[in-house]
C-alpha cells in the first residue's frame, strides 16, 4: 500500500510539474530573502510535494521526524510537506521563544483537513486558527465552562463523584472469582475520564446502559475507541494535510478512518443535544444543571442564542477528546512505572497514608497536600505523553527564531518526548525518578511547566483552559487507585513490560494488574 501511495504522488507529481513548466511564463520573477538566514536543517524534499514520499516511506512518521533531528543533530528542524514547512523543536529555549516571546506571531492554527473535519468546519476553540470565530469560542469556554465558578459548582462535584464509582468498580474487579484480582488499567483510567466528561456535559455517566459491575457498556465502549481514533488522526500528518488536491484520493486513509470515528462520537452526542435543545424551547427543562445546559441558554446582546446548534455540536465534540487523552495516558504509564519501582510505589503509599489516613477516601481537598503523587504523573508526563507533538502553531507572518528563518505559514511542532526527554536539560532522561520534580517540600509541584523544559499544558495564547479540571481529574484519579489497592505485576509474573506502542506513544498493551484493598470493606460500600 506505501509504495502504491509513493508511486501515485509522483505520477501525479510529473503531471502537475509538466503543467506548470508548460503554462507559467518563462521569466519568472523568485521573491528575494537575501535579508534572511538560512531555514533550520533538514530533508531534501521533491518539487510540489517536499518529502511526503519519504515521510510515507517511514512510518512510524514520529520516529522519523526524530531520527531525522538525531542525524542531523539538530534541536530544530525544517522539512518540507507540500508546500509548507514544517519545524520540529526540541530546544526549550527555542520552544518559549516560539510560544512565549513571538506568542502574538505563532498562535495561529493550520487549515488542513483533519482539522477542518474534526471542528465541523472551524467552529470551536483548541483547532480553529486566529479569527473572530475562535475569539467567540475561547471567551465562552473560559468565562462559562472552565471558569473558577463553575469548577466549583459542578467540576469538583463530579470529579468526586466519579472517583467513587472508580474505587467501586475496581474493587468488585478485585471481588470477582472471573478476574482474580487482574485490572485493566487503561480500560478503568479511559472510563473515569469519560464519565466525569459526559456528566459535566451531559449530565449523564454512560450514553447506554451501564454493566452489573459498575462499567461501561457496548455503546459507551465503541464511543471511547471512536473517541481516541479521532484524537489519535487529528493532525497526524494526512498526506491532504499538506497537498490538498490529493484529499480525493485519501491516500492514507486517513480522511475515511476520520469520518467513520466522528460518526461514531456524534452518533451518540447529537441526539442528546437535539432532544435537550427541543426541552428548552417547549419549557420542559428550566434549570441549568451541566454544560449544554449553559451552551444553549447562552444569549447574545439582542437575547438570541449565542451559538448555533451546530456550533453547540462541534464544541462539544472537541471538548469530549480534549478532555480523556492525557489523564488516562498518563495514568496507566505512571502506575506501570511505579509498579516497576516498589520503592516508588512505597513512597507514594506512605504520603497517603500520612495525609489522608485509612478511615476515608482521598479528596479534592487532599490534593494540594499529594506533592509525592502529583510528581509521580509529572514524570510521566515527561517521560511518555499521549501525543509525540503538540497541536502545530503556525507563524502569521516571516520571523527570524534563533537565528533561522521561519517563513510565514510554518507549522511549529514541539517535540514532547524531545522536550521531555533533552539529555541537554534532564539528568538520566530515561529513567523514571519523581523526586527531580520537588524542588522545596512547601511548593506545590504544578503540571504546567512555563519554562516547556516538558509539554504536558500548552502555555500563552494557546494554553490549555483545562488545566485546573484535568490536574484534578489526572490527580484523584492515581490517588484513589493507589489509597485504595495494593498493587503488583500479575501473580507469577515477570513484571510490567514498558513497552510503546510503534504506532504511537500508548504503552504497546494496555496495563494489566494485580490489584488488592488496601481499606477496610465498609470504605469501599459507602
Amino acid at each position: 500500500m506505501e509504495n502504491q501511495t509513493i508511486l501515485i504522488i509522483i505520477v501525479a507529481l510529473c503531471f502537475i510539474t509538466t503543467i506548470i513548466i508548460k503554462n507559467w511564463p518563462k521569466i519568472i520573477i523568485k521573491k528575494k530573502r537575501t535579508q534572511y538566514p538560512d531555514l533550520p536543517p533538514g530533508p531534501k524534499g521533491w518539487p510540489i510535494v517536499g518529502c511526503i514520499p519519504q515521510m510515507m516511506k517511514n512510518k512510524p512518521i514520529l520516529k522519523w521526524i526524530h531520527k531525522i533531528m538525531q542525524e542531523l543533530n539538530t534541536e530544530i528542524a525544517c522539512i518540507r510537506l507540500g508546500n509548507i514547512n514544517v519545524i520540529p523543536v526540541t530546544s526549550p529555549e527555542l520552544a518559549r521563544e516560539f510560544l512565549k516571546e513571538l506568542d502574538a506571531v505563532f498562535a495561529s492554527r493550520p487549515h488542513c483537513m483533519t482539522c477542518e473535519m474534526t471542528s465541523d468546519g472551524y467552529l470551536t476553540t483548541i483547532i480553529s486558527p486566529l479569527g473572530d470565530q475562535w475569539k467567540k469560542m475561547k471567551r465562552i469556554i473560559i468565562s462559562e465552562v472552565l471558569s473558577p465558578a463553575m469548577h466549583r459548582l459542578l467540576h469538583k462535584k463530579v470529579c468526586l463523584e466519579e472517583a467513587d464509582h472508580l474505587v467501586k468498580y475496581v474493587y468488585n474487579q478485585c471481588q470477582s472469582p472471573l478476574k482474580d484480582g487482574l485490572v485493566n488499567v487503561r480500560a478503568v483510567a479511559r472510563h473515569y475520564c469519560g464519565s466525569v466528561t459526559k456528566k459535566i456535559i451531559f449530565g449523564k455517566r454512560f450514553f447506554g446502559a451501564e454493566m452489573e459491575d459498575g462499567g461501561p457498556g457496548m455503546q459507551d465502549e465503541e464511543h471511547m475507541d471512536a473517541l481516541f481514533t479521532t484524537v489519535f488522526h487529528v493532525y497526524a500528518f494526512a498526506i491532504a494535510d499538506y497537498v490538498p488536491w490529493l484529499e480525493v484520493f485519501d491516500l492514507d486513509g486517513y480522511k475515511k478512518t476520520l469520518k467513520n470515528s466522528i460518526k461514531s462520537m456524534r452518533k451518540y452526542q447529537d441526539p442528546e443535544i437535539d432532544k435537550r435543545v427541543e426541552m428548552w424551547e417547549q419549557g420542559i427543562r428550566k434549570t441549568k444543571e451541566d454544560i449544554l445546559d449553559v451552551f444553549i441558554n447562552l444569549k447574545d446582546s439582542s437575547n438570541d442564542p449565542l451559538l448555533s446548534v451546530q456550533e453547540i455540536k462541534a464544541q462539544i465534540n472537541e471538548l469530549m477528546f480534549a478532555a480523556v487523552d492525557n489523564p488516562s495516558n498518563a495514568v496507566e504509564w505512571a502506575l506501570a512505572e511505579m509498579i516497576n519501582q516498589p520503592d516508588v510505589l512505597h513512597k507514594a503509599y506512605k504520603e497517603l497514608d500520612k495525609v489522608v489516613g485509612w478511615d476515608r477516601l482521598v479528596d479534592e481537598s487532599d490534593l494540594p497536600k499529594l506533592n509525592y503523587v502529583k510528581a509521580c504523573i509529572k514524570e510521566a508526563f515527561r517521560m511518555h505523553p499521549v501525543n509525540p507533538f503538540n497541536v502545530p502553531h503556525v507563524s502569521t507572518k516571516d520571523m527570524v527564531v534563533g537565528g533561522y528563518f521561519i517563513p510565514k505559514g510554518s507549522h511549529v511542532i514541539l517535540s514532547r518526548p524531545g522536550l521531555g526527554k533533552n539529555p541537554r536539560v534532564w539528568e538520566d532522561p530515561l529513567k523514571y525518578k519523581p523526586e527531580r520534580h520537588i524542588v522545596n517540600e512547601s511548593i506545590e509541584v504544578s503540571f504546567v511547566d512555563h519554562e516547556l523544559k516538558m509539554f504536558s499544558f500548552s502555555t500563552g495564547r494557546r494554553g490549555c483552559p483545562g488545566v485546573v479540571l484535568g490536574s484534578t481529574m489526572v490527580t484523584l484519579i492515581l490517588a484513589r487507585l493507589l489509597q485504595g489497592f495494593n498493587w503488583s505485576a500479575p501473580l507469577n509474573g515477570p513484571g510490567i513490560d514498558l513497552v510503546q506502542s510503534e504506532r504511537n506513544m500508548l504503552m504497546a498493551k494496555p496495563l494489566i494488574a494485580h490489584a488488592s484493598p488496601r481499606l477496610e470493606p465498609h470504605i469501599y460500600a459507602n
